[in-house]
């Protein structure tokens, strides 16, 4: 062997890399998964973690309109292969302030042996924590468009694992259901399933299926092809599309999204996992300095019907500036008739008047955000004239709702809605979206999006649940940020819930302050009235309790108990605890301390949280790391705490 191969061999060993014929693998930093492209006379793939496969060979490539399939017979004309061991500063910090971005990536060249010698690429990425793979499809020799009809990506899962699923009924959704656990094998051909899906393989094994960076692109749901736990990527149709149609167009090249495997040994790993966002590119505003977190406080129908009346919009705003939160939403009808023909969306309704709500809302220390109906802010490219005359009135942000789509042309118009908000420094929060996919790393005021059923179900709806609380801390909060709009205060007991106005919530207070910790959203919105917040039990913690993390540890937990995770804040740490509909006590192990003394500021059920779930009760205890601290949770319950040093 010359010295030149055995300086390759030598380098694609060190970035994990190993060649032999047609299949070519790729490690994991630490060696633990193992991502194998088999290129013979079909493309595809296959994933072990330490020893146990994941991903059994499984199928790669696509059928596109007019074309023969694009399913192997190919060869390998070029690939390179690289090492990225990286840490980035997080503009907003979902979960660390410094992100490590660790991986070995192998990109393949591909090229049709025969007519019409088609080319493809593919990209490999195996982190730690998962792995990842993207495709690039370029022009074909016919000027004009090219039509996917399928991606063939499969995930051929071996054996049964349980499964969290979420399904939809269509394509066109809200991604707002609950997660049901079932064998893997429940999944069929008329199956839509959403992501991410978590499943439990056994033997210290935990994967979830998702997609990051999706761009130009359709997204995709889950379903089979008749044959038991053989996944498929369903992508979305363009719209007028029927199911087996087009479902996505391009005219040059196009990237898909990253095909993502989170695979850990706990459901922690996967909890605490960069990987989303590391798969989607650095910040392209050239200074986010103006992007804030924080709390916002919300003039929504939770209490009571919206009229939008000064002096409610003003109530709210006191509350905000009470709290001590920088942002108050004004919500829906504040520019009067919406989702309608005649919607201005650059005029206020006459009985308020925005220049007064802005000025009061200033002289409170108070940001005001503000809501608009989708097909309001697109008739007629409204938004374009809208935003740059929101920035001059002093609006911060904006809250879009009922998009309900996720297919190429929805997608492509979150990216240019996302962009004009930047160029003119708003935030915007996405209701009635689809999954987060990271672009929060690369387009920061993409500060929270919905797509949960979160706190609004409660007034008119009987699926909530604390199971369902629990479970999307592993299952939908895997993606990214969740504005799930947590801060219901009126709470009450199952057999006394009922849909009303003002709502109301069937977990305790703890509980309910623990979704402030757990859940992921850089701009919390906090639903229940001011009447039903100041000076009540817990409204001390949401005046201290941030929104964004410079650390977090998944401390214990199972999507179908209970769980528990510390974030850090400086020097500060709280923790939160959220249990499901069965009372017990849990033993939390502070071993995420710094050696040091502390001091713990507990907000927990009391021993009557299950006959009043309103009751709380609030102590201080010294502790170090290391150390105990026993946790007792009535039935819905939960438990938060403040740990800072001993000074």
């Amino acid at each position: 062997m010359n010295t030149i191969k055995k300086c390759l061999l030598l380098f694609l060993s060190i970035i994990g890399v190993i060649s032999n014929a047609q299949n070519i693998s790729v490690k994991s930093p630490d060696n633990n998964i193992v991502l194998t492209i088999s290129n013979d006379e079909r493309l595809g793939y296959s994933v072990t973690f330490r020893g146990l496969s994941i991903v059994n060979p499984s199928q790669l490539g696509f059928e596109l309109k007019d074309e023969q399939a694009m399913t192997g017979n190919f060869t390998i004309v070029d690939q390179s292969v690289k090492n990225v061991n990286e840490i980035w500063i997080s503009v907003v910090k979902s979960k660390h302030a410094e992100v490590i971005n660790h991986y070995n990536e192998l990109q393949l060249f591909l090229k049709e042996k025969t007519d019409p010698m088609r080319q493809m690429e593919l990209i490999v990425r195996v982190y730690n924590d998962g792995a990842a793979f993207r495709y690039k499809l370029s022009r074909s020799a016919k000027v004009g468009d090219r039509q996917i009809v399928k991606e063939l990506t499969t995930f051929n899962i071996p054996g049964d694992p349980k499964a969290w699923i979420v399904e939809y009924k269509g394509y066109a959704s809200s991604n707002e259901a609950e997660f049901f656990k079932h064998p893997l094998s429940y999944l069929n051909e008329k199956s839509i399933a959403g992501m991410p899906m978590l499943m439990e393989y056994g033997n210290n094994c935990w994967v979830a299926i998702t997609e990051a960076k999706i761009d130009n692109y359709a997204a995709f749901y889950i379903g089979t092809n008749g044959v038991t736990n053989q996944l498929t990527t369903k992508l979305v149709p363009i719209p007028g599309e029927p199911e087996s149609g087009v479902k996505v167009r391009f005219n040059d090249e196009v990237y898909t999204p990253w095909r993502v495997l989170m695979i850990g040994e706990t459901p922690g790993t996967l909890i605490e996992s960069e990987i989303i966002q590391n798969l989607n590119d650095p910040c392209v505003i050239e200074d986010p300095s103006w992007i804030k977190p924080g709390m916002s406080a919300w003039d929504h129908w939770w209490s009571g019907e919206v009229k939008m009346e000064m002096p409610v919009i003003k109530q709210y705003i006191d509350l905000a500036s009470e709290m001590g939160w920088p942002y108050m939403l004004v919500d829906w009808q504040w520019y009067g008739k919406f989702n309608s023909p005649e919607a201005d969306i650059t005029k206020w309704a006459p009985q308020i008047n925005m220049p007064e709500i802005i000025d009061y809302a200033r002289s409170k220390n108070v940001k005001i955000l503000i809501w608009l109906y989708s097909s309001d802010v697109n008739r007629n490219a409204a938004y374009k004239k809208a935003f740059p005359l929101y920035e001059k009135w002093g609006v911060a942000g904006i809250k879009i709702d009922f998009m309900d789509r996720d297919d190429q042309q929805m997608v492509n118009w979150y990216h240019d809605i996302i962009k004009c908000a930047a160029e003119n420094h708003l935030l915007v929060d996405f209701h009635g979206a689809y999954k987060p996919d990271g672009i929060i790393r690369t387009w920061p005021n993409m500060i929270t999006r919905e797509g949960v059923m979160g706190n609004e179900y409660y007034k008119f709806s009987n699926k909530m649940s604390p199971e369902h609380n629990v479970k999307l801390a592993f299952t939908r909060l895997l993606a990214g940020q969740m504005d799930y709009t947590p801060g219901g205060f009126l709470n009450v007991k199952k057999e006394q819930f009922k849909n009303q106005t003002p709502a109301i919530v069937w977990n305790t207070r703890a509980a309910e302050l623990s979704k402030f910790v757990i859940y992921e959203s850089p701009l919390t919105v906090v639903c229940d009235h001011p009447d039903n917040i100041l000076n009540q039990p817990g409204a001390d913690f949401l005046k201290i309790v941030p929104t964004v993390w410079d650390d977090i540890r998944f401390i214990s937990g199972h999507p179908d108990t209970y769980v528990a995770i510390a974030k850090r804040s400086g020097d500060k740490w709280f923790v939160g605890v959220m249990n499901n509909s069965t009372g017990k006590s849990i033993e939390l192990k502070l071993d995420f301390l710094p050696a040091g003394n502390y001091e713990a500021e507990i907000w927990a059920d009391t021993k009557n949280s299950d006959i009043d779930p309103k009751e709380l009760k609030k102590v201080k205890q010294t502790t170090k790391s290391g150390d105990i601290i026993k946790v007792t949770m009535a039935k819905n319950g939960g438990f938060v705490a403040l740990i800072k040093r001993k000074s």
